[in-house]
C-alpha cells in the first residue's frame, strides 16, 4: 500500500466520483449520505438542500469525514478521505447556484445541465458544504492486489 502524492489525490478526485459524507445526528449517532463534489486542489465543495439531514447536522455539528473511493475488483482498490470543520455557505444564492452549476456540469457534462430537471435543480435552493481539510487520508492498493490483514 502506499499513500496517495497531492498530484494524484487532486487527479483523482478530478473523476466524477461519488462521494460519501459523514456527519453526526444531535443524540451522537453517525448519519452518511452520498453527494457530488469539485475540489479545487484544497477545498472540497458539495451542494445540497437546506432541508437535508446533513445540513441541520452540520448546523449542530461541523464535523464531518468525507470519504471517496473505488474498487477496480479484487483487492485492488484506492481511496482519499477528508477531514475537518465544514463551513455552510446559504446566504449568497447566486454563488450557490453557480457553484452547483459547477458541480452538475463535472457530473453531467456542460450539455447534459442543460436538460430539464438539471435546470429546475440549479436553480432550487442550494446550501454550499465548504471543507479545507484538516486531514487527508490516502491509500492506492491498485496495482499491488494485496490488502492489509486486519
Amino acid at each position: 500500500m502506499r499513500e496517495l502524492t497531492k498530484e494524484e489525490i487532486d487527479t483523482f478526485l478530478a473523476q466524477p466520483l461519488i462521494a460519501r459524507i459523514a456527519t453526526v445526528r444531535r443524540d451522537g449517532r453517525p448519519h452518511i449520505a452520498p453527494i457530488w463534489f469539485l475540489w479545487d486542489g484544497e477545498t472540497i465543495c458539495m451542494e445540497t438542500s437546506p432541508r437535508f439531514l446533513k445540513v441541520k447536522n452540520l448546523k449542530n455539528n461541523p464535523h464531518c469525514a468525507i470519504s471517496i473511493d473505488i474498487t477496480e475488483g479484487g483487492l485492488r482498490f484506492k481511496a482519499v478521505i477528508l477531514e475537518g470543520e465544514a463551513e455552510l455557505l446559504e446566504d449568497d444564492q447566486e454563488f450557490a447556484r453557480q457553484t452547483a452549476a459547477r458541480i452538475y456540469t463535472k457530473y453531467l457534462g456542460s450539455e447534459g445541465i442543460l436538460a430539464p430537471t438539471p435546470q429546475r435543480m440549479i436553480n432550487s435552493p442550494h446550501v454550499i458544504i465548504r471543507l479545507k481539510p484538516q486531514r487527508i487520508i490516502s491509500w492506492d492498493w491498485t496495482s499491488s492486489g494485496v490488502a492489509p490483514v486486519p
